[in-house]
């Protein structure tokens, strides 16, 4: 933590790092209050389910839902799927949601052709806001969808903690993918199998939109008066492109153009993430997303007409982008988190 030579009061009851009696977050995991003890969570009610993995994303089932997340149907088949709409009920990795009601939502689903999901997602409310961050696992490295989860979690620690002492959105995002790199690396047993992951995060505060990414994964400004990317990939196809080397028609008809360029993991290097913020001048969405959605709904006008053609709220627009996946053929894991700008239900000034 700090350089000067005083002696430590105690240590960060969520990471272990050495502590002062004036630091206000914990300058490793972001945790606020690394000072203050932790106190002891109360005993579980009886019969409750576990507690849920921060972020929606735990391995653990919740007991079935009475009838169907989405449209509320009843028949709700023993293979977990509604058999009105389709959609696959919440339950372990495979379907996870989390619903902060007017600050935000994600929804995370293994898709139609995948065997396991290797997606992950977590999302919190803030003072003034709310923030996400989405991982995608590697498929090609194993442990990677420990790894997406891990990067995660460890992301949305930092942005909570460190947003909500008061530093900027970008500063937070910079440490939260720093984090996020040396815990995914810190899992490598096998130099030449390297758990790794994408990353992509959002801040939406009352100073507007902060966005942070390394790798494929998105994130995407969704209005009525106009809507737009924020991030640029990090693959073959999109360094193509660029370069003027090819057209993107080509470039992204190429065998190698989801090749990623940039990633987590022990073997990718020194991490250099992308961060961009901007004030919108209306309100709308801010999209985060793994390549599960945006391989079929690339433009952020489709994303546009799906994920505003509601008044269901953030969770209703992260279903029904969820949804429009699975249509276009579900062909990867598929994860969204919606957070609407201006922040909902919290002070709007600084």
């Amino acid at each position: 933590m700090s350089t000067d030579q005083r002696t430590p009061a105690t240590v960060c009851p969520t990471c272990g790092e050495p502590a002062h009696d004036r630091d206000r977050f914990c300058e490793r995991c972001g945790a606020p209050d690394p000072s203050a003890p932790r106190p002891a969570a109360p005993p579980p009610h009886p019969g409750a389910a576990p507690p849920p993995h921060p972020g929606g994303t735990s391995s653990a089932a919740p007991a079935p839902a009475v009838g169907c997340a989405d449209c509320g149907g009843a028949a709700v088949g023993a293979d977990g799927f509604c058999e009105h709409c389709g959609l696959r009920q919440t339950g372990g990795r495979e379907h996870a949601e989390t619903d902060l009601g007017e600050a935000g939502a994600a929804v995370s689903d293994r898709g139609l052709r995948r065997t396991g999901n290797e997606d992950a997602f977590a999302i919190a409310a803030l003072p003034r806001g709310a923030c996400a961050v989405v991982c995608d696992g590697v498929a090609t490295a194993p442990g990677s969808a420990e790894a997406a989860r891990r990067a995660a979690d460890a992301a949305l620690a930092v942005l909570t903690g460190r947003v909500s002492a008061g530093m900027d959105p970008r500063g937070a995002t910079r440490a939260a993918v720093a984090r996020a790199a040396e815990v995914v690396a810190a899992l490598a047993h096998d130099p030449e199998a390297s758990p790794a992951c994408t990353f992509a995060s959002a801040v939406a505060d009352a100073a507007g939109v902060t966005v942070g990414w390394v790798g494929d994964s998105r994130a995407y400004w969704l209005a009525e008066t106009g809507s737009r990317p924020l991030t640029r990939d990090d693959s073959w196809a999109a360094a193509m492109i660029e370069q003027g080397a090819m057209t993107a028609a080509d470039a992204w008809a190429d065998e190698r153009a989801h090749l990623i360029t940039a990633w987590l993991g022990a073997d990718a290097g020194p991490v250099e993430p992308h961060v961009a913020a901007f004030r919108p001048d209306a309100p709308g969405l801010v999209v985060v997303c793994s390549d599960g959605l945006w391989n079929d709904l690339p433009e952020a006008a489709d994303l546009a007409v799906v994920a505003l053609g509601g008044a269901d709220g953030p969770v209703g627009a992260a279903r029904r982008l969820l949804r429009a996946a699975l249509d276009a053929g579900g062909h990867d894991n598929v994860t969204a988190a919606v957070l609407p700008w201006p922040p909902r239900g919290g002070e709007r000034g600084r």
